[in-house]
């Protein structure tokens, strides 16, 4: 169920973003046991200067192979398994597409299953059985 938002500078390689695409998915169905089949996904490319960032917040030295991950996801997932999402998917991103590991930010954006509907204008979550969602 997370709508995943992917926001990089141009220029990187179709193969680099498959990786990234890749890296999110894996960490979100080995950490928080998401679906294989529920993937959908936003990758954005911006233009120099349309990206902005802080080159040095929190002490971290970022550059522009930044690349910016939001998860919009339901909420209850402990402190202890977003870290371990955070290191995984930032892992798997530097192993797999040329990418430095303090250019990986991501941000877990919570909501209620009330807050999702897949199509049809319908809150699929509150209205299928619970063993329809996998």
């Amino acid at each position: 169920m997370p709508l995943i938002r992917i926001d990089v500078i141009e220029g990187r390689s179709e193969a680099d973003l498959a990786a990234i695409s890749a890296a999110v998915h894996r960490g979100l169905t080995e950490c928080f046991h998401v679906p294989e089949r529920d993937r959908f996904q936003v990758i954005t490319e911006h233009r120099a200067g349309r990206l902005i960032y802080n080159a040095g917040y929190l002490g971290v030295d970022r550059t522009d192979g930044i690349v910016l991950v939001q998860v919009f996801l339901s909420s209850g997932r402990t402190p202890e398994l977003k870290q371990s999402f955070y290191s995984r998917v930032a892992e798997l991103i530097v192993e797999t597409a040329h990418t430095r590991p303090q250019d990986v930010m991501i941000t877990l954006v919570e909501n209620e299953r009330a807050d999702w509907s897949f199509g049809n204008g319908v809150a699929q979550y509150l209205t299928l059985p619970k063993e329809q969602w996998k």
